[in-house]
This record gives structure tokens, sequence and C-alpha cells, in this order.
């Protein structure tokens, strides 16, 4: 499997969720909002999931910028097709430009 990764300033952060699935067992998930910077849709959705991974969140602010490493994953419903973008990985972006501008990495 293909990894991905990209790189921008973080914008937000929303609360955690809560989720109960179909067995019972109790799920936590976090979305938050990367501003990749480029000239159209410049803002990328991307969701945090399981106990563990909504934690790697916390270490990061607001006008940080990071480097997010994520999966796509899509799921077939009622003949129409859901997509996900799971991140696995957040780090300080290390080449952080002096101007602050983000940048991001062509898929």
């Amino acid at each position: 499997m293909n990894t991905l990764n990209i790189k921008g300033i973080l914008v937000k952060k929303f609360d955690a969720e809560t989720i109960e699935g179909k067995e019972g067992k109790i799920w936590k998930k976090k979305n938050f909002i990367l501003d990749t910077g480029s000239q159209f849709n410049s803002e990328i959705c991307f969701q945090l999931f399981g106990e563990e991974k909504v934690k790697i969140l916390d270490k990061f602010q607001i006008n940080d910028n990071i480097e997010v490493h994520f999966n796509l994953y899509s799921k077939k419903f009622n003949n129409r097709y859901f997509h996900n973008i799971d991140a696995w990985k957040i780090e300080k972006n290390l080449e952080e430009q002096s101007d602050n501008e983000p940048t991001n990495v062509p898929f």
C-alpha cells in the first residue's frame, strides 16, 4: 500500500467524538483541517481514528507548520462511495519556509 504525505498549516482542531460500533465497541475520532496553501481547494479535512491516534494532535497548536502522513479510504454504501482521509502520523515540518508559507507535496 502506498502512503501519502502533505505539508501545510494546522488551521482547526475539532473536538474528539465518541462513536459506538455495531458490536457495541466504543471508538474515538477527531478531525482537523490543514491548509496546504494551494491555489484551489487548499483546506483538507483529515480524521484521526482510535484512542491512541486522537492523542497525536494534542502536541500541535493552531498555525503550526506540519507534515501529515495519511491513507485514503473509500467505502461503497447504497451504490455511492464515501471517502475518508485517515491521518496516522503528524510531525513538525522540518523544512519550514522562512516566510511561513505552507507547502504541499504533489500526489
